[in-house]
């Protein structure tokens, strides 16, 4: 008898992802043939640190190699909110980057787009949040659900990846360790992801755009019955990212020469 495990972690597929044995089958999507795509070329430039296509199984859901490790899923835990396993996910992200430089994303279908001036000259995973990374030893090795990945510039992913990973909010919003060093360690991020000057410069636009793209994102979904995105965007979620979206205003001197 196959045994099923209900992973963990996701909001669009909150409880329709489930581990077999050493595969993960999740429902296939109108842009899983570019996931697919994406996922083949990482595994032919010999990048590690992403799941394998396996195909489809008889419930014609895609199957994927399972990636073994930990994400950080709430209650965060101690070794997920250190400055080390922060660091490490920028030089991953930094690898994904390198490792999709080549990749022609025009023959396929991805998901919402990018917004110029951030939609072109790359391959962006558009969705680093805590638990779409996984961990060995407190050290980021592979990046998983690449649901919504699709062309991007390299800074609109580290923008989006700094503001859940720092966290970049309100600081009311932040109730862990990380309070009150959300600044440094957006340094520690884009330093350790090797961010370029013209990279910096073009930081807190991506990193506005970003928000409101992903908010967009989550709020459509909620409007149009998605299960796990009408049971997180609450009123308290909506007032959160408007917190956030005046933080960026408020700090934006602050969040720059962080930066640059």
């Amino acid at each position: 008898m196959t045994v099923e495990v209900q992973l963990l972690g996701g909001t669009a597929n909150q409880g329709r992802v489930h581990r077999v044995g050493n595969t993960v089958r999740r429902p296939l999507r109108p842009t899983s043939a570019a996931a697919h795509a994406l996922l083949r070329h990482l595994e032919e430039v010999g990048f590690d640190g992403a799941p394998r296509v396996l195909g489809v199984d008889e419930a014609g859901r895609e199957v994927l190699s399972y990636v073994p490790g930990q994400a950080v899923t709430a209650p965060p835990p101690c070794w997920g909110l250190t400055d080390e396993a922060l660091r490490s996910v920028g030089r991953l992200v930094r690898r994904f980057h390198d490792a999709t430089a080549d990749f022609d994303p025009s023959p396929y279908q991805w998901s919402p787009q990018v917004p110029a001036p951030f939609g072109d000259g790359g391959i962006a995973h558009n969705d680093l949040n805590l638990d779409n990374v996984v961990f060995r030893g407190g050290t980021a090795i592979a990046l998983i659900d690449f649901d919504l990945a699709g062309p991007g510039t390299p800074v609109w992913d580290v923008a989006a990846a700094a503001r859940l990973w720092a966290p970049l909010r309100d600081p009311s919003d932040v109730t862990d360790v990380r309070r009150g060093r959300e600044l440094h360690r957006l340094r520690q991020f884009v330093d350790a992801y090797g961010l370029d000057a013209e990279g910096r410069a073009a930081f807190l636009p991506a990193l506005r755009d970003s928000h409101r793209w992903m908010r967009d994102i989550v709020r459509e979904g909620a409007a149009d019955g998605v299960p796990g995105f009408a049971a997180y965007w609450t009123a308290e979620a909506e007032a959160r990212a408007e917190r956030a979206r005046a933080w960026f205003e408020s700090a934006a001197d602050e969040i720059t020469n962080a930066v640059t």
